[in-house]
Formats: C-alpha cells, sequence, structure tokens
C-alpha cells in the first residue's frame, strides 16, 4: 500500500513539474544565462526608448511556428519578459502610448504579428500574461531578412522626431515605428530646467530661446528667455538673438534697431563670425556689408582681410581677392594656415570661395 501511494504522488509531481516553464538558470543565483541579457537605446529628441531583453538562440532549431507557435502571446525574447521603456509619451505606429515602463509581448503570424505594450513588466515570460493589462496593440508586418542565430533588437531610419524598432531572429524581422512629439516635450523640459543653476547664467536662456527661435514655435517664451538672458549679461550673442526673434515675429523696426546694437557691440572676431555666418545662409549682400564694415574698423586684424577676399571673389576680381588673403596668411595662427592657403589656390585658380 505504501509503494503504491508513493509510485501515485511520484507521477502527480511529475505532472505538476511537466505543467511549468523550462527555466534554464537558477532562481537565486548570478550564474551565466543561455539566454543572454542586453539592453539597446535610442534618443528621439530628448526622449529616451530603452528596450531590454534576452537573447535565445536558434541552435537548428525550426523557431517561427514551432518553437515559437504562431497565434499565441509570445515573451519577444527570452527568460523574464521583454521591457520597453519612454521617457515620454510617444505613438506606436500612430496610436499614442504614454511614458514608463511595458512589457514587450508579440504574437507571431505567417503575414501580420501583434505587438503588445503590457502594463505588467515585471513577469517571468508571457506564462502569466492578462490581455486586460495591455496598454496598446498594434500590428504590424513581418520582413524576410537574413539569417540571425541571436534574437536582437535595434533602432533605425531615425529622423527627428521617428525612428523604427526592430526584432530579428532566424529570418525574420518585425518593425515597429516610434513618433515622438519632440517640441512640446522640449519646451516643456526647458521650463524645468532653466529653474536650476542655468537660470544664473546668461547662455543657458539664449540657448533655450535659439532653440525656440530655430523651431519657430512659442517665440513669446522665446522672447521672455532672451529678455531674461539680457537680464544676467548684456552681450552681442543675446542682442543678435533677440533681434532674429523680433523679426520673427514680424516686428521688423524693434529688430532691425536691436541688430545694430548687437553689431556695435560685437568683437571684431564676433563681426567676422557672423558675416560667414550670413553667407552660409545666403544673405550675400548683408555678409558683405559687414565684412567692409569690420575691414574699416579694424584693418589691422589679420581675419578682415580674409573677410575683404570673400568679397572681391564675388566680385570676380580674383587678383585683389588673392591680395587680400595673403594679408590673412601673413598674420594668422599657424593652425589656421593651411585653410587659408586652401584658399588662395582656389582663388588664384578663378574659383569664388562665397559658392
Amino acid at each position: 500500500m505504501f509503494k503504491q501511494r508513493l509510485t501515485l504522488a511520484v507521477g502527480m509531481l511529475g505532472l505538476w513539474c511537466a505543467s511549468l516553464p523550462v527555466v534554464a538558470q537558477s532562481t537565486q543565483l548570478n550564474i551565466p544565462r543561455d539566454s543572454q541579457g542586453a539592453a539597446v537605446t535610442q534618443r528621439v529628441g530628448i526622449t529616451d526608448i530603452t528596450i531590454k531583453y534576452s537573447r535565445p538562440l536558434v541552435k537548428g532549431r525550426q523557431v517561427w511556428g514551432k518553437l515559437v507557435p504562431y497565434g499565441q502571446v509570445w515573451r519577444a525574447g527570452a527568460n523574464e519578459n521583454t521591457i520597453i521603456q519612454f521617457t515620454d509619451p510617444v505613438s506606436v505606429e500612430g496610436k499614442p502610448l504614454d511614458r514608463g515602463s511595458y512589457g514587450l509581448h508579440m504574437i507571431p503570424g505567417e503575414n501580420q504579428w501583434v505587438v503588445i505594450f503590457s502594463k505588467t513588466n515585471t513577469a517571468w515570460g508571457s506564462f502569466t500574461y492578462k490581455e486586460a493589462e495591455d496598454a496598446l496593440r498594434v500590428t504590424v508586418k513581418p520582413e524576410a531578412v537574413a539569417f540571425q542565430e541571436a534574437l536582437s533588437y535595434d533602432f533605425s531610419q531615425p529622423t527627428a522626431n521617428t525612428t523604427v524598432a526592430e526584432l530579428r531572429w532566424e529570418k525574420v524581422a518585425v518593425p515597429f515605428k516610434i513618433s515622438v512629439d519632440v517640441d512640446p516635450i522640449v519646451a516643456e523640459s526647458l521650463k524645468k530646467q532653466l529653474r536650476g543653476l542655468s537660470q544664473y547664467t546668461w547662455d543657458g536662456w539664449d540657448d533655450a530661446a535659439n532653440y525656440l527661435l530655430a523651431r519657430k514655435v512659442d517665440l513669446d517664451d522665446a522672447l521672455q528667455y532672451e529678455d531674461n538672458s539680457l537680464r544676467q549679461e548684456e552681450r552681442f550673442e543675446n542682442l543678435m538673438t533677440k533681434s532674429k526673434i523680433l523679426e520673427a515675429m514680424g516686428k521688423t523696426d524693434d529688430a532691425r534697431a536691436l541688430h545694430e546694437k548687437a553689431l556695435a557691440a560685437a568683437t571684431p572676431i564676433q563681426r567676422h563670425g557672423y558675416a560667414v555666418q550670413l553667407l552660409g545662409e545666403k544673405k550675400r549682400d548683408e555678409a558683405f556689408a559687414v565684412f567692409k564694415k569690420n575691414a574699416q574698423d579694424h584693418p589691422d586684424m589679420w581675419f578682415v582681410h580674409s573677410g575683404m577676399a570673400r568679397v572681391y571673389s564675388a566680385q570676380g576680381d580674383f587678383p585683389s581677392a588673392v591680395k587680400e588673403m595673403k594679408v590673412a596668411y601673413g598674420g594668422a595662427p599657424d593652425q589656421v594656415k593651411p585653410v587659408i592657403d586652401g584658399y588662395i589656390k582656389r582663388l588664384e585658380a578663378k574659383d569664388d570661395i562665397t559658392r
């Protein structure tokens, strides 16, 4: 009788153990795992997107439809559930998803996959997955790719406000597009950052204003930031930025007056750099006017001659341009002379250096 009971108990224990997920590593000890852990991060704007996962190997097995069945929720990796983190709200395949950490699961299919973002991100695999805990589901199409032994995640096709996250394993890739509304996120972040040490520097406020100006957003905030910068220290840089903000706001007369004030406050090298910037922006007449004014006010500075060489080059007066650039070469620091020498060679070949 005892032997029969023992046999029955062992049999029931065997059935119970068989129903458990196979765990190929210790649950207590830090020892090597068969499926190694990995993580990958992509920044979009100032938003970080991180995927933490484990990397199973193919090992000669048939993966899709067998090792990983079609039509069933899969942990999209190995060991603990794969985790995807967003430091700010995003959109996935055009659908909104709040900031936070999510368990990343997938339902593979021959022609389409479901990508699942679960509010539960601390589970072991997908064994306790519950659809009621979904934060988002999107449907995407798999792609055929070259064979890859170890599962991996990566980011591709980065733009100013998007990226594509992609799972790759065996001969299948599963991409899903992530979009970030960058401007409002940065604008809100700037307000928080400017409550720190940056609020006590002219360039902190100026950097914030320049970002908004470049993006042509929140110009009222940009103007306020620039006024704060000027209160810290009035300089060529923040005077010029404010003039550009006023111009973008359509306040042309105020912008022009501040522009002249900025140039009056500029050092000779700042004027020269500003003229080069104008040239890069295709504002040739404005650039040449600044080059000429700089040469008139500071004829002994070597770099003003390189500015005048640009003026003569644009006019097609290459002999005068070469003469001015050679004067610049004579007074320039040694580390700059190779660049100027290149300009001289171009001018001698009648190549307009302003184009």
